[in-house]
């Protein structure tokens, strides 16, 4: 018997990300309050995708769409295919800034497939959905946050993606810079060195442990626990206005941090009302989302 796919359309709102939050790297991730807006309709035709706000006129509208291939990747594990789906984009998270916008968009394909088909977060239960957009991110410390909310460990193991989500202390109020030009992982992860010192290893095994710690327990910390000895340095030249930044934060006593593999910067800690980054950066406190990619519609009741 064929899978039962949904007359109305189905929507998610898929948070915002930033990963590695300074010694954490590909491990730890926190979902911010910042949202794509995603709609999708079975059709009887193609696969196609509007896109308003961040991307629009620069991102394919067609399968090649990132939101489309995860959707057709879960379509996939669900064992069938609709003969088409619309698919309407409100972007707002911005694009290659170091702010999860593909673990966004993998992450909205894949709740709004499992949305789409009756029964369908039971036939790929969150676990299989975590390990899904691992594999079609590459790494699971942005998707895992994105999907499961606040603040979350993750880690790849055999059958692949795993992820623990642990809730913030209130006082948590985190802070993006975002410039405007752009970075790219694939970039950022090629300044990286095949190995680095046993002491620094060590170093960001403690303040990782440590972060967890002032994330979820006492914030006070923070400032000692987003301490990096692992890839903040080594990408430094690539990106020197972020680098900058970092350096003036922390110089009057912020957590501050590259967001992910930049050029975005992350403030953990209260920036100070005086603190002016430059006309470069668009600078947001945001707030940690609770929830990850929320679905609704008419076929998620029947999950």
């Amino acid at each position: 018997m064929g899978l039962t796919f949904a007359t109305e359309p189905v929507s998610v709102s898929t948070p915002a990300t930033s990963a590695n939050l300074g010694p954490g790297f590909d491990a730890l991730g926190l979902a911010l309050t910042l949202y794509d807006d995603l709609t999708a309709t079975v059709t009887g035709d193609s696969f196609r995708v509007t896109v308003r706000g961040e991307g629009a006129g620069d991102l394919p509208d067609d399968e090649e769409h990132l939101v489309v291939r995860a959707m057709l990747a879960a379509f996939d594990a669900l064992g069938e295919r609709p003969p088409g789906v619309a698919v309407r984009c409100h972007n707002r998270i911005p694009q290659a800034r170091g702010l999860g916008s593909s673990s966004a968009a993998i992450v909205g394909g894949i709740q709004l497939a499992r949305g789409l088909v009756a029964g369908g977060r039971r036939l790929l239960d969150d676990d299989d959905a975590l390990r899904l957009a691992g594999r079609l991110e590459g790494h699971p410390d942005n998707v895992a946050p994105c999907l499961l909310g606040g603040f979350t460990i993750a880690w790849t193991e055999g059958a692949g993606a795993r992820a623990v989500r642990l809730a913030t202390a209130d006082r948590v109020r985190p802070t993006v810079f975002v410039p405007t030009e752009r970075g790219y992982t694939a970039s950022a992860r090629a300044a990286l060195p095949p190995s680095v010192p046993h002491a620094d290893a060590a170093f960001n095994a403690g303040r990782s442990a440590l972060l967890t710690h002032a994330l979820t327990t006492d914030p006070a910390l923070l400032f000692a626990a987003t301490e990096d000895r692992l890839h903040q340095g080594y990408r430094s030249e690539a990106m020197p206005g972020t680098a900058s930044l970092v350096a003036s934060l922390r110089s009057v006593g912020v957590a501050a941090v590259v967001s992910g593999a930049g050029p975005s910067v992350l403030a953990l800690s209260e920036v100070p009302a005086d603190f002016h980054p430059g006309t470069e950066w668009h600078a947001e406190t945001l707030g940690v989302d609770a929830t990850g990619a929320l679905v609704k519609g008419s076929m998620v009741e029947l999950a």
